[in-house]
């Protein structure tokens, strides 16, 4: 296996490419609270798919890196992971419906009749999901990520103080505690 390090002008790109992407998923969350009714589809989908879209240009720009490099097309498919493929632009798929359904408190669609296909995992995934939903947010890995994500962007942002307009206040709080023991960045200065 090569061992030869990232070239540092990839690696930067790479770098700059993930803090987007985690910027556009941050704002995603954020669109998701009450308070942005009015614009939570249009908004979550515009991020949702900004972030997609940053984080495609990362695989792409790592997978022109290792077939420049030599990696055989065979073992590029296998790293892009190439079965996992899907197009938006085909729209949601019997799984996303039945999935919906089960999220939704609906009959399974027709799709979902057969036992063990993916439209049938999918929808029980959405039952699950909504038994869940009915329970107070408790998973402290979930929190902590949301509190991080949503502290970073309002340190960023130096505005700390709307954390608790929107937020639940347990992840409020937290966030509030992650922004404040962050640093305003600094740009960097040339000699």
């Amino acid at each position: 296996m090569d061992s030869t390090p990232m070239p540092e002008p990839l690696r930067r790109a790479i770098h700059q490419l993930v803090s987007e992407a985690v910027q556009n998923c941050q704002e995603v969350l954020r669109y998701t609270e009450p308070d942005q009714a009015y614009t939570w589809k249009r908004m979550t989908l515009y991020r949702a798919t900004d972030a997609a879209d940053t984080m495609n240009m990362v695989v792409m720009l790592i997978a022109a890196y290792c077939e420049r490099t030599g990696t055989s097309k065979g073992t590029l498919e296998a790293y892009l992971q190439l079965f996992q493929q899907r197009d938006r632009a085909a729209g949601p798929g019997d799984g996303e419906w039945a999935h919906l359904a089960g999220l939704l408190g609906e009959d399974a669609p027709a799709s979902a009749g057969e036992a063990r296909s993916w439209p049938s995992m999918q929808f029980h995934d959405g039952q699950t999901h909504a038994e869940h939903a009915k329970r107070p947010e408790d998973d402290p890995q979930k929190l902590f990520t949301e509190a991080c994500l949503h502290g970073l962007k309002a340190r960023l942002c130096e505005d700390v103080h709307s954390l608790d307009s929107y937020l639940p206040p347990q992840v409020a709080a937290m966030a509030r505690k992650v922004a404040e023991v962050l640093e305003a960045p600094e740009l960097a200065t040339t000699s």
